[in-house]
Formats: C-alpha cells, sequence, structure tokens
C-alpha cells in the first residue's frame, strides 16, 4: 500500500491466520465427534464357541428370540424362566451413552444386556435388556443383534415395560384395571396375541418400536406386550402381567408356575424403598 508521499507500506491480515485456525478447530472437531461416535458404537460380547460359529459365517440358529425390556419384564423372566438350570449366558452387550456407561471389568452377568441360550434347545434365545439405549443406538443394537440370528422361522416376542401415566385413554383407567397388556405385532405374525392391540394414538418407542421396524421390513414374525404398570420399580404383581404372553411358547420356554417366595423377594426387595413416595 502506498501513501501520499510515496511510501510503500506493509498491510497485515488475519484472514489466513483465521482461515487456518478455523481448519484446525474443524479438524478437532471433527477427531472428538469421531471419538465419540467409536465411544457410542454398540458392541456384542459372545462366548467362544458363538464367536467361533459366527465368525465361520455361521449364524445362531434361532425359533423362538424372546426380548425383556424393562426391570419388569426382564426380571419375570429371572423369575419365572432363567431360576431353573436349562440356560446358559453366552453373550452380553455392551453400551455407553448419557445414562448408561459400562463398567470395566463387568462380567456378562452384571451387563444390563445379557443373552441366554436354552441348554437342551439351543434355537432358542433370550435377552434381558435394562440398559438405556439412546435413540442414536437403537438402530446400531437393532442391526447388529439381528445379523447375528438366522431369519427362517424366527419368532420374536417383546416384553416391555411402560408407565400407565403414558397411556392415552378415552375413559378413566380404575386402579383395578392396572398393570394391563396391549400388543401389536408385525404383518408376517400369524398367531393370536393374547391382550387386545395397542389403542391409538398410543405408540410404542425405544428398542421395542425399532425392533418391530427391523422385523417388519425383513418379512420377521414379530408381537411386542407392553405393560403399563404404576409402579415403578419391579413389583410381583406387574411381572406375573406377562404371563399369558409366553404362555404360548410352553414347548419352547417352560414357566416356573410358582416361583419361591425366596426368587421373589431377591428381584422384588431391592426396589421397595424407592417405590415408597413417603420415605
Amino acid at each position: 500500500m502506498a501513501t501520499f508521499f510515496g511510501e510503500v507500506l506493509s498491510v497485515y491480515s488475519r484472514a489466513v491466520e483465521e482461515d487456518e485456525e478455523e481448519l484446525e478447530e474443524n479438524d478437532e472437531d471433527e477427531q472428538i465427534r469421531r471419538e465419540l461416535e467409536e465411544k457410542r458404537e454398540v458392541h456384542l460380547h459372545w462366548s467362544p464357541d458363538v464367536s467361533e460359529s459366527l465368525r465361520s459365517g455361521n449364524k445362531l440358529q434361532c425359533s423362538d428370540f424372546v426380548l425383556a425390556v424393562g426391570h419388569n419384564a426382564a426380571r419375570f423372566l429371572s423369575v419365572y424362566v432363567l431360576t431353573s438350570a436349562n440356560w446358559d449366558a453366552v453373550g452380553h452387550a455392551s453400551v455407553w451413552n448419557e445414562r448408561s456407561r459400562a463398567v470395566t471389568g463387568q462380567s456378562s452377568e452384571e451387563s444390563a444386556c445379557v443373552f441366554y441360550r436354552h441348554k437342551d434347545n439351543p434355537s432358542v434365545l433370550i435377552c434381558q435388556l435394562t440398559c438405556y439405549i439412546a435413540e442414536d443406538q437403537l438402530f446400531q443394537w437393532t442391526e447388529k443383534v439381528f445379523d447375528c440370528l438366522q431369519h427362517r422361522e424366527l419368532n420374536v416376542t417383546v416384553l416391555s415395560d411402560s408407565s400407565v401415566a403414558d397411556y392415552k385413554a378415552a375413559d378413566y383407567l380404575c386402579n383395578s384395571s392396572v398393570p394391563f397388556l396391549r400388543s401389536l405385532h408385525t404383518g408376517t405374525f400369524s398367531g393370536r396375541p393374547v391382550c387386545q392391540s395397542l389403542e391409538q394414538p398410543n405408540i410404542i418407542t425405544g428398542i421395542p418400536a425399532a425392533v418391530l421396524n427391523h422385523c417388519q421390513v425383513h418379512r420377521i414374525a414379530t408381537v411386542v406386550y407392553q405393560c403399563y404398570s404404576d409402579v415403578i420399580g419391579p413389583d410381583s404383581v406387574t411381572m406375573e402381567t406377562y404371563k399369558p404372553a409366553l404362555a404360548k411358547l410352553g414347548k419352547s420356554i417352560q414357566l416356573d408356575p410358582s416361583p419361591s417366595t425366596d426368587v421373589l423377594r431377591k428381584f422384588v426387595k431391592s426396589t421397595d424403598i424407592q417405590s415408597n413416595l413417603y420415605i
């Protein structure tokens, strides 16, 4: 730049430096985003024999897959199904998000998402899911789990917890009608649900919705049973509400008709205090 007296002055500009700073910030943001995506990835951990089978290209032969989502649904299986010695833990999922963080050194039994397989009938698989799955992880979890299962003649039953406060009805619900079941199923489901269908405008969300959508697209026979309860934590009455949902699977899954008091106490007492509003 020249002055009025002919002197040439150098002009200092921050334009180049600002561009460089923006590039550095963009690179840092991109790296943080990649690290966060990697951290939020859903990981499935299978037992050695299952892992070897999957690596060789053989998917799990599965005729019945029962997925329990929520504490009452999961503990219903613990009380009425898994108390027998006929089940082996064959895998678990690890998930990290803002509400559910994986614990270092956590065993499959301590995990909040565990898969069990029947010893005498390996084609029957159960999954207990009590951890929170974020929206951006729903598709991941569903795809990864069902990619491990053969789809031919596969039947899926989903048991899902929900608060009665989320249930919309024209008529007032009296306390005597709670808890209760409602169902939704895919077009390929040929059985008869054990309860009436979920009425509009009610919807299902989370993993049950992701699984139902996935199975509808892939033409897998699936039924979702959603239990509406007025109790926050696990309780024996809400657990029993799920019994008719698995009664039709009597050939594949045997329910314990009368679990012992000690077993019930083990899975219910931990939340008694939390459910009492006066404590």
